[in-house]
């Protein structure tokens, strides 16, 4: 796929309503339930007060939802919190949003997840204790979606959305992507405001408490419309909306990683995009972890509930003071009502996560307590260690006049072959000193006799390169060519391995793993450049005197300087 047909795999502002936040609908789901929970243990005067606590959740709601379009203007690079923190309150307050905004989308793609199988094991109680088998189930089948590309997982769904996740996936609309996003910004406010106050009014109307294995939406849908045919079919359809709401974390954090890599702090294999024009390590992380809160929790939601709040908040309030920076600095037209919003919205939101951590930290708010800055340590370590290797390759600066270096290639051999003049020919496509090594332990009366016929078919052979023998009374073949390696008076020593490349990967069983073992004694006690050369015996052929190949050899190769390094393939 060419960068040209990006756009036939972005969002306009209905697949905006779908992809990049679906844990609105998610929200509906556990919202009121734990509303409804908490107030519970008050008695019933408390659950009237269920109304009033909505309409306030609502009011703050619409408080963000105005932030978060400012957001979106001022960042349409994406981020949210994390854009907005590094640009205005530092480094280690963007990574702590970063982090916040990491634990957020993992969070959410377990709860929401999570509602669904409550929302199914509601309607059919039979499968309530396969409730963690369920949920790897739909995660799986969420994964495989996002992996098809972030339209085509928002063409499957059509729900509400978030607020965070909106600013922070804007590159995933199309052109103009900035009033794309705004405008779903916009529909979020109205549509979840709508939905909660409503969903208020229907559980005081029907006089909903917390039961046992049945979510407050089962009881409002069975009261509504009875235990019918009309109950299965809401139920079931919640299920699979809740299910697809995991797609706001599949639209967000691999935008996110991305920034973040880009920014050297978590790996760049997060900047990579698949063919679907999807950052498919992103996706693939945020998948496995969620599946491990899965696990851990049971596929429980009202476990995971308590933690998820906590990231979101302290997300929100990092965002919200970076924008009041943003405008007491910038100073537009208007910029006082804007800094009074922004404002307003911080200290909403960092007395709700104080509120929440400490309400919450016997019951698993400490985990986010101590996760979070491990985050930020993390990111903090994979940032100096690329700092440290750009400072190494002097990354910036203007390197010194090319000069002609002396190389030789060593290519071990241990008999005469097609494998053994395929190596060669590549050798000599590397450089004009190319010998061949093997080496003779000479301890071993069999393996020196082996040596006089192998040399005996080399002068047959003919193949104008020198063979030399690595004499060692060792019963080790590593030993002796690292030796020789290390004694060669050039500037660059290339070492070719040949190897072969079985048909079947149970074939590599059969192997002696000589080649491998090699390869890690030169890397790990020399300079030199590995190349394992691995040759399919089927596809050469022998014409004329000539070695031709009809396939191509694979070349994995590495430089290392004093310890490990990877090993990039060439092909």
């Amino acid at each position: 796929m060419t960068t040209s047909s990006d756009d036939r795999h972005r969002l306009g502002v209905a697949g905006g309503l779908a992809a990049p936040s679906l844990d609105a609908m998610a929200s509906v789901a556990y919202g009121p339930e734990a509303i409804v929970l908490v107030l519970a243990l008050g008695g019933s005067a408390a659950l009237g007060l269920t109304l009033p606590i909505t309409i306030a959740i609502a009011v703050l709601l619409l408080v963000l939802v105005l932030s978060y379009r400012q957001v979106i203007a001022a960042f349409p690079d994406g981020g949210g919190s994390y854009g907005v923190a590094k640009a205005h309150l530092g480094r280690r307050a963007s990574l702590v949003a970063a982090a916040s905004l990491v634990i957020d989308y993992v969070l959410n793609v377990a709860v929401s997840v999570a509602a669904g199988v409550a929302a199914l094991t509601s309607a059919v109680p039979g499968l309530y204790g396969y409730r963690v088998e369920l949920a790897l189930a739909v995660l799986f089948l969420v994964t495989a979606v996002n992996l098809r590309g972030v339209a085509t997982s928002a063409r499957l769904c059509a729900a509400l959305t978030g607020v965070e996740a909106i600013a922070n996936a804007v590159p995933s609309f199309r052109k103009p992507g900035v009033v794309r996003a705004q405008r779903a910004e916009l529909a979020l406010g109205g549509l979840l405001g709508v939905m909660l106050i409503g969903l208020a009014i229907l559980i005081e109307k029907f006089d909903i408490r917390p039961v046992d294995g049945v979510t407050v939406l089962s009881q409002l849908t069975d009261g509504a419309l009875g235990h019918g045919f009309g109950y299965y079919v809401v139920q079931f359809t919640t299920v699979l909306l809740l299910a697809l709401a995991a797609n706001t974390s599949f639209g967000g954090l691999p935008v996110l990683s991305q920034l973040l890599a880009k920014d050297n702090y978590l790996p760049h294999v997060f900047q990579l995009r698949g063919q679907r024009q999807v950052y498919r390590y992103g996706i693939l992380f945020l998948a496995g972890v969620s599946a491990v809160l899965l696990i851990a929790a049971r596929g429980d939601m009202n476990t995971l509930v308590p933690l998820f709040a906590i990231g979101v908040f302290v997300g929100f309030t990092l965002s919200q003071a970076g924008m009041v920076r943003h405008w007491w600095h910038r100073r537009p037209p208007q910029w006082r009502g804007k800094l009074a919003l922004n404002g307003f919205g911080a200290l909403l939101t960092g007395v709700a996560a104080i509120v929440v951590t400490a309400s919450k930290f016997a019951d698993g708010a400490w985990l986010i307590a101590i996760t979070l800055p491990v985050l930020v340590l993390v990111m903090e370590s994979v940032n100096r260690n690329y700092r440290r290797i750009g400072d190494r390759l002097e990354l910036g600066h203007v390197p010194d006049r090319l000069t002609s270096r002396r190389s030789r290639v060593v290519v071990p051999v241990h008999g005469v072959s097609r494998l053994t003049g395929e190596a060669l020919s590549v050798a000599r496509g590397l450089g004009h000193d190319v010998v061949a090594v093997h080496a003779v332990n000479t301890a071993d009366p069999e393996d020196t006799k082996a040596f006089v016929r192998l040399l005996d078919d080399w002068q047959r052979w003919q193949p104008g390169i020198p063979l030399i023998a690595l004499y060692d009374q060792r019963r080790t073949l590593t030993a002796p060519v690292v030796q020789y390696v290390n004694r060669c008076e050039v500037d660059t020593v290339f070492v070719v391995i040949p190897e072969i490349e079985p048909d079947h990967l149970w074939q590599r069983l059969l192997q002696n793993q000589r080649g491998a073992i090699l390869a890690h004694a030169l890397r790990r006690r020399t300079d030199a450049v590995v190349c394992r050369m691995r040759f399919r015996i089927d596809q050469p052929t022998c014409t004329q005197g000539r070695w031709e190949r009809l396939g191509s050899a694979r070349l994995s190769t590495s430089r290392v300087t004093g310890g490990t390094s990877p090993s990039p393939e060439m092909r």
